[in-house]
Parts: structure tokens; C-alpha cells; sequence
């Protein structure tokens, strides 16, 4: 399952502290096209959806857009409010608040320590 390879890939990636652009893991999953950033965007929201559940922080919060300078594309905004994790307008201000405080709980909740 995506998801779950991308939860995988961004727990060891979580360890370096730095965001992964969508491109960037859509590469490092080796995503076929047609599609692959909509493959990839899909299964984030899925990833949103388990760790607002769970009450965990969103993993998602660790991939960026290049369009974006640095913020998730307004679709990760637009589900964390869904999951009633965020509340406020995907191009204002809050958001960039709210992803700056979500990807250093991201970052510390997930990273997964190096064993070499």
C-alpha cells in the first residue's frame, strides 16, 4: 500500500529534520506516471486522516511544494481542517503558522533513530 511506504520512507527521512518536496518522494518511491504526484497526494490524505485519528502529528506536514515556497499545496490544508486538525485559510497566514508547528511535532514524533 502507498501510504504505508510513504509513512515508512518519511519516518527514516523525518531523522534528517528537512522537508522532501512531492517531486523529490514521488522520485524516491520510484512513482510511475501517469498521475504520480495525484497517487502521492491521495495516499498523504490518507496518512492525515490515520494520524489525526490516532492523535499523532500528520507526517504529511513533511512534504512541501516547490510552488509553495516552502508550505504544503493548499490540498494538505484543505484536509487537515477536514480532520479538524487546522482552521483557518490554506493561502493566509495561519497556515504557514500552523505547518511550522505541525512539521517540528512531525519531525520529533517520527523520526526514527539511525542504527549505524
Amino acid at each position: 500500500m502507498l501510504a504505508q511506504r510513504i509513512r515508512t520512507y518519511l519516518c527514516h527521512a523525518a531523522g534528517a529534520g528537512e522537508p522532501i518536496t512531492y517531486q523529490a518522494l514521488a522520485s524516491a518511491l520510484e512513482l510511475v506516471p501517469p498521475n504520480t504526484i495525484h497517487q502521492l497526494t491521495v495516499a498523504l490524505e490518507e496518512l492525515i486522516k490515520e494520524d489525526a485519528a490516532a492523535g499523532q502529528p500528520l507526517i504529511a506536514a513533511m512534504v512541501i511544494s516547490k510552488a509553495r515556497g516552502g508550505l504544503p499545496a493548499v490540498g494538505f490544508f484543505d484536509c487537515a481542517k477536514r480532520v479538524g486538525r487546522f482552521d483557518g485559510d490554506p493561502l493566509g497566514a495561519q497556515a504557514a503558522v500552523f505547518f511550522k508547528a505541525e512539521f517540528a511535532s512531525a519531525v520529533s514524533f517520527w523520526r526514527v533513530e539511525s542504527s549505524s
